[in-house]
């Protein structure tokens, strides 16, 4: 496996039953990670890491709600007594609501940040915890979007969470580096996964895509794990407060 060897590492991936979150976990055990899959269906989550060991992997499940704070800590302590320590998270839980400004009320608001933004937040602050007490360092990596440092309409709510993702993962890199953790993101384009099968189906989109990517297509989901596996891996030792759009150039592309 080389210098992308996740061989002892414990992962744990929220959101990893399906879609991008699958494959990051994948790619992790790929590269020998134990993973441990998340969700809050318990069957999708048994059907993920069936997939999983089918494939060779070492994997389990752990099923709880990432924006429920008491329930992060409930399923941390489980990790912790079925492995005995953590050395990567990766934040991948989040939700979409495009809607206008004006049809938004405030609570709805206020569920997009509890997920996108406070979720992320508490399962750092309760992982690096972890990580600082086993004393070998660790990996955090979050999943924010290229729909942050770039906006569009009806999406006021989204970009705002993700943004602050972003900026909490510049934070969490400044504080948590002299522990040797490293906090970095993940920037995720257009990915024609299951939840956006309608969306790849549009010729229309596809057609932008073509004009607005550099690579002119969608991204597969396979394709993101890459990424994450070298943010986890010690090749990635020395970055850390930085977000890697996995976008196929469409920040880049003017």
């Amino acid at each position: 496996m080389g210098m992308f060897s996740l061989e002892g590492r414990v992962a744990l991936v929220t959101g990893s039953a399906r879609g991008l979150g699958l494959e990051m976990a994948r790619g992790l055990a790929q590269q020998g990670a134990r993973v441990f899959v998340n969700g809050r269906d318990a069957q999708a989550v048994a059907q993920a890491v069936q997939v999983l060991r089918a494939a060779g992997a070492t994997a389990d499940g752990l099923v709880f709600d990432v924006a429920r704070p008491e329930a992060v800590g409930e399923a941390l302590a489980r990790l912790d007594a079925l492995a005995g320590r953590l050395d990567i998270l990766v934040n991948n839980v989040g939700i979409r609501d495009r809607r206008g400004l004006f049809e938004f009320a405030l609570d709805d608001m206020r569920r997009m940040l509890e997920v996108n933004l406070l979720a992320p937040f508490e399962l750092c602050r309760v992982a690096a915890g972890r990580m600082i007490d086993g004393g070998r360092g660790g990996r955090i990596i979050n999943v924010t979007s290229i729909a942050g440092p770039i906006a569009n309409t009806r999406d006021a709510a989204y970009t705002s969470a993700k943004g602050g993702l972003a900026a909490l993962t510049r934070a969490l890199a400044a504080e948590l580096g002299p522990h040797r953790i490293t906090v970095n993101g993940v920037a995720p384009g257009f990915f024609a996964t299951e939840t956006n099968a309608v969306m790849a189906a549009d010729a229309a989109i596809a057609e932008h895509l073509q004009r607005r990517t550099s690579l002119g297509r969608w991204g597969q989901p396979a394709e993101i794990a890459g990424a994450v596996a070298f943010l986890a891996s010690d090749a990635a030792s020395y970055v850390t407060g930085e977000i890697i759009a996995v976008d196929g150039g469409y920040l880049a592309h003017f």
